[in-house]
């Protein structure tokens, strides 16, 4: 057998269930023995399995959950010795889930070897940990500095119990956590942090970024009894284990490490963050003492799967936004001499350079870049104080499932007039392994001004309206909120095969853009969904339904021109990828009818959580499907079922529509439509899906 059809091939029955005293200050030769043995297995069997992440092309993590592998094995011998211990590994890094996994492998609630499965769509093994999702999870976690505040919350329901949590030094630099601290210290709480500080985050290092920084200086002024020690260490570390459990309240253990130790690909290094490359993995298992081909028959028959749909409308050619906006802004810059640049322009990174465009701004703009740490509400405002002058412009970027972390922020920055250009990287949905609590959905959020102000929400449709849109709104004042996803986007095009914005295009802020002339209603769409949707449209225009498409590049503002176009057809339908609790679809039809216009009108986006993974083709449990079954094209002609769909739950998902509301429940081999008009028989039905999230589908 080959791939994923392996047996897993390190035995998880070998880890030996320890009981171990912390009243007893040292470990046995025989404890120490056992303890080292079951370091050893986990590790292995971490490397293997995460490495099948990269292998099948979905990324992944492996160094933060391969180096706190000591504090848990610690853990599960400290649970299996008493019951006045709460017995959950929380662990604030939700990018270490693979150590959830394997303790649910262990506990028996998941077999061995669907962790061979990792990252891989549907198979319940997201990025990040999700409660109710995975068997044998017992918390989600997955932003940075919000566990923490969560443990005091279960110390305070359980005073008899002594609660544990791993943390790392980048979690630590988020503001939440320094809250956490004075809650913890001023209720004393019986809370123990085990922090992984191996001076590594994805920028690089903090002892280089961030100068000043110390996790055990910074928990020690919180008033918190720390002791540092080195991780690697298993008797230095059981001894800082008694210590802090004799403590009388809050303590940590601070343990100094390499990222991914006896890993030589990656120790040390930044890309020991991430996955764990497959010959890495290959070469650390055979210097294990494992057979080649048992690691070799996993790994290199697991291979990425490609999307095999072409998409009308738009070009075989894709390009990644997220990289063009840094791209962009380089041209703007370059038209200023250095001095110049940075006595204007201050662009801050939040440890995520090299993920939303900075890094090229860093590499060719120095002058302008601070480096920073995992402090998105800090640096934001540090972005929106250097704009606070007239002429004076900030630069933030970060994730967009990070925006809602600084909404607070945002108010303050309007209110004190800044200009701040925020990047938001990794909207939406699409291709995002990392999962739910990674989903950027709710980027109207932003828009939380009063009536009286305007902010700028922009989501460019690919690569060269990203750069129309930053050349022209670069200098603008104010706030302006420039969005982009994970994935890479083809290039839009005209009839003739020409891109749509290059030539003589001219972005405009506030402007609805014509793709396609339609009479029989438009859809509405912007960012990745936009070239979907045109493929939609078009395949409905060539079986004879005049079906136009309008792209809303801004998408907060009202365009009065285009508004009565479209709420002049017959009906308007709405495709994003936002939550359609808060997305423009939700706003779009009181638009509609705050002037009078009625069309039909529907919309779908983002409603039910993810299943992993990036890219698959197949039928999968819990699409949805806005279907315009009930509108009649010129003639008799009904339009046929085919529009991008979201497919973003495990569950059945529900879509917004007055004129049909249709709802697909299914099990792996097989559709059931429940419709609330007539009864449809079931059809085949093909989908290209991406992260199980948004698709299109044809019956």
């Amino acid at each position: 057998m080959s791939g994923t059809q392996n047996p897993f091939p390190i035995d998880l029955n070998k880890f030996k269930k320890l009981k171990l005293d912390p009243s007893k200050s040292g470990l046995t030769a025989e404890e120490k023995a056992d303890l080292q043995a079951n370091v050893q297995l986990l590790r292995d069997a971490l490397v293997l399995f995460t490495a099948t992440g990269a292998a099948r092309g979905v990324s992944g993590h492996t160094g933060g959950a391969y180096d706190t592998v000591p504090e848990v094995c610690i853990l599960l011998a400290l649970f299996a010795q008493s019951e006045k211990y709460y017995p959950v590994v929380f662990d604030e890094a939700g990018h270490r889930v693979a150590t959830q996994y394997i303790l649910s492998a262990l506990e028996g609630a998941l077999p061995a070897e669907h962790l061979l499965h990792y990252r891989e769509a549907n198979s319940k093994l997201p990025g990040h940990p999700e409660l109710g999702l995975t068997p044998g999870v017992k918390f989600s976690s997955g932003r940075l500095g919000h566990m923490w505040p969560l443990v005091n919350g279960v110390a305070l329901a359980n005073r008899d119990k002594t609660i544990f949590c791993l943390g790392s030094d980048g979690s630590q630099q988020e503001g939440n956590d320094a809250e956490a601290a004075r809650l913890a210290v001023a209720q004393n709480l019986n809370v123990k942090l085990f922090i992984d500080d191996n001076d590594v985050t994805i920028a690089g290092h903090p002892s280089e970024y961030l100068k000043g920084y110390d996790v055990t200086k910074t928990l020690e002024g919180h008033g918190l009894k720390v002791v540092t020690v080195d991780g690697e260490d298993l008797d230095a570390l059981w001894g800082a284990v008694t210590e802090i459990l004799t403590h009388d309240g809050p303590a940590a253990i601070v343990s100094k490490r390499k990222m991914a130790p006896g890993i030589p690909d990656i120790e040390g290094s930044s890309h020991g963050h991430d996955v764990i490359p497959v010959k890495s993995a290959l070469k650390y298992l055979e210097q294990r003492g494992y057979p080649a081909s048992m690691g070799g028959d996993i790994l290199n028959n697991i291979k990425p799967t490609p999307s095999p749909f072409i998409y009308q409308g738009s070009s075989k050619e894709v390009g990644a936004n997220r990289v063009v906006f840094g791209e962009a802004v380089n041209l703007v810059l370059d038209g200023l001499s250095k001095e110049e640049a940075a006595k204007k322009v201050m662009v801050i990174d939040s440890d995520l350079e090299g993920s939303t465009g900075l890094k090229v701004i860093h590499q060719k703009h120095p002058e302008v870049f601070i480096p920073s740490g995992i402090m998105e509400r800090g640096n934001f405002s540090a972005a929106a104080g250097f704009g606070f002058e007239e002429g004076k412009f900030g630069v933030f970027s970060t994730f967009s499932a990070f925006l809602e972390m600084v909404i607070s922020e945002i108010t303050m920055a309007r209110l004190n007039n800044c200009n701040v250009l925020c990047h938001f990287s990794h909207s939406g949905v699409d291709e995002m392994a990392d999962n739910t609590c990674h989903f950027g959905v709710n980027s109207l959020f932003a828009d939380n001004g009063l009536s009286d102000v305007h902010s700028w929400l922009y989501f460019p449709a690919d690569p060269a309206q990203m750069v129309a849109v930053i050349k022209r709104v670069f200098f603008e004042r104010g706030l302006r909120f420039v969005f982009s996803t994970r994935s890479k986007v083809p290039w839009i095009l005209k009839p003739d095969g020409s891109k749509f914005f290059e030539g003589d295009y001219e972005f405009v802020p506030g402007k609805d853009e014509v793709i396609i002339e339609g009479k029989a209603g438009y859809v509405v769409s912007f960012g990745e969904m936009l070239y979907r949707s045109y493929d939609a449209v078009l395949l409905c225009r060539s079986k004879g339904l005049d079906v136009g498409l309008i792209n809303k590049p801004t998408l907060n503002i009202v365009d009065e021109e285009a508004i009565r176009k479209v709420g002049s057809s017959p009906f308007v339908l709405v495709v994003e990828s936002f939550n359609t609790k808060t997305g423009l679809g939700s706003k779009f039809g009181t638009w509609l009818l705050e002037r009078q216009l009625t069309p039909r009108y529907g919309y779908m986006g983002t409603s039910k959580e993810g299943s992993g993974g990036r890219i698959c083709s197949t039928i999968m449990s819990g699409p949805a499907l806005i279907s315009l079954c009930g509108i009649k094209a010129s003639g008799s002609r009904s339009l046929p079922r085919t529009l991008p769909l979201p497919t973003s739950s495990r569950r059945s998902t529900s879509c917004h529509s007055n004129w049909r509301h249709v709802r697909f429940e299914s099990d792996q081999n097989a559709f059931k439509q429940i419709s609330s008009s007539k009864q449809q028989k079931d059809r085949p039905c093909t989908i290209n899906a991406r992260n199980g999230t948004y698709s299109t589908i044809i019956c």
